[in-house]
């Protein structure tokens, strides 16, 4: 295992086929070179990978506040593929094994990643965040220790959203949400969905959660949300009354995943006092915010940047079968038809919630 590997498969391709963002609205694919896995890596033939809202932002906008696309990027992050090659110093991985990939690599030695805070390194290499390529391709080189070999009961497309997954799973454990606390989550879109999921996992007796998609409330009850409410007014005083008279009291705990202004202060007035309420969604720069309110009650207002240490817990949440989130993929694409998948993802037309592209070859 110590010497570098090469699947067979592999040697089937002559070219990695590749989805690049070369500038706003300019997403193409191109051949490249195959890449080969160099020490601690391994050599993945890419299976599924999801469309996230940033893939998208980073498609329609060409940034996402100040990581900004200055040169041709591969998208991409949500992500599960084959093991093919392995390289030096690869123990726990072999060829044939079927991982999830945890796409930010940190540096390992700064002092966030030593006390085990590895999502706020400043030298993060995060896939498909400008200027790291993502996984959206043939073929892939990660590093192997965030790679996950994934059980064989558990699909490459359960793989892939352990990425989203693991949000929710920071989200939650930033919150603190335990057996029987009411939960608001604001925003049922896929990262709302996957902190309902992740919620009603960790013993949330109440999951009430808004929206202003009819449609995406409807999925939301099915996912076993217990109230909703369809947001209807910008009055952020109104629609936290309405929510408090729903659940019958304040929420303990607040996820607010939409980052619009009036959701955010919506959040802070629907919680209790000495309750909880953590920033997931990311809408502008600067907001206006009661904070006066939350202060005086003492609401805690927590941020949170993607995850860490959070895979293997997302992964045994699968697994286990304690979180279904197979109903969160609604289309399905070929690498051929992604620009259709990215269109799909953008408009959110029929309905869908998580678009998946699967990159194997045919």
């Amino acid at each position: 295992r110590n010497r570098y590997t090469l699947h067979p498969c592999s040697l089937m391709a002559e070219k990695n086929v590749v989805a690049v963002l070369r500038g706003v609205g300019d997403l193409t694919l191109e051949e490249r070179d195959i890449p080969k896995a160099g020490n601690g890596e391994v050599l993945l033939a890419m299976h599924s990978v999801g469309i996230c809202g940033s893939d998208v932002h980073y498609w329609t906008q060409g940034r996402i506040g100040d990581f900004v696309v200055k040169a041709p990027m591969v998208m991409g992050h949500e992500a599960s593929g084959k093991v093919i090659g392995v390289g030096e110093g690869v123990n726990h991985l072999c060829v044939g094994d079927r991982v999830a990939v945890e796409p930010g690599v940190p540096c390992r030695i700064c002092s966030f990643c030593k006390s085990g805070r590895y999502n706020l390194c400043p030298d993060m290499k995060f896939c498909a965040t400008p200027p790291i390529d993502g996984s959206l391709a043939h073929f892939y080189v990660h590093a192997a220790d965030f790679c996950y070999k994934l059980p064989d009961h558990v699909s490459y497309d359960e793989g892939a959203l352990l990425e989203p997954l693991s949000v929710g799973v920071h989200a939650c454990q930033r919150a603190g949400i335990g057996l029987g606390h009411r939960v608001l989550v604001c925003g049922a879109g896929p990262i709302g969905l996957v902190c309902l999921l992740v919620a009603k996992a960790c013993g949330a007796s109440e999951v009430i959660i808004t929206d202003l998609d009819a449609g995406r409330l409807k999925v939301a009850v099915e996912l076993g949300a217990t109230h909703t409410i369809q947001v209807t007014t910008r009055d952020s005083k109104c629609l936290a009354k309405q929510i408090v008279e729903t659940l019958g009291c304040h929420a303990d705990k607040t996820i607010e995943c939409s980052g619009a202004e009036p959701s955010v202060a919506t959040g802070i007035f629907s919680t209790k006092s000495g309750g909880v309420m953590v920033l997931v969604g990311l809408g502008a720069p600067e907001i206006k915010m009661p904070i006066v309110d939350a202060s005086v009650r003492e609401v805690d207002i927590r941020g949170i940047f993607r995850y860490c240490n959070c895979y293997p817990t997302a992964l045994e949440m699968v697994a286990s079968g304690s979180v279904n989130v197979k109903p969160l993929i609604t289309h399905t694409y070929q690498l051929k038809d992604m620009l259709q998948a990215f269109e799909r993802a953008k408009t959110g037309e029929g309905g869908a919630i998580k678009v998946m592209i699967k990159c194997e070859q045919s």
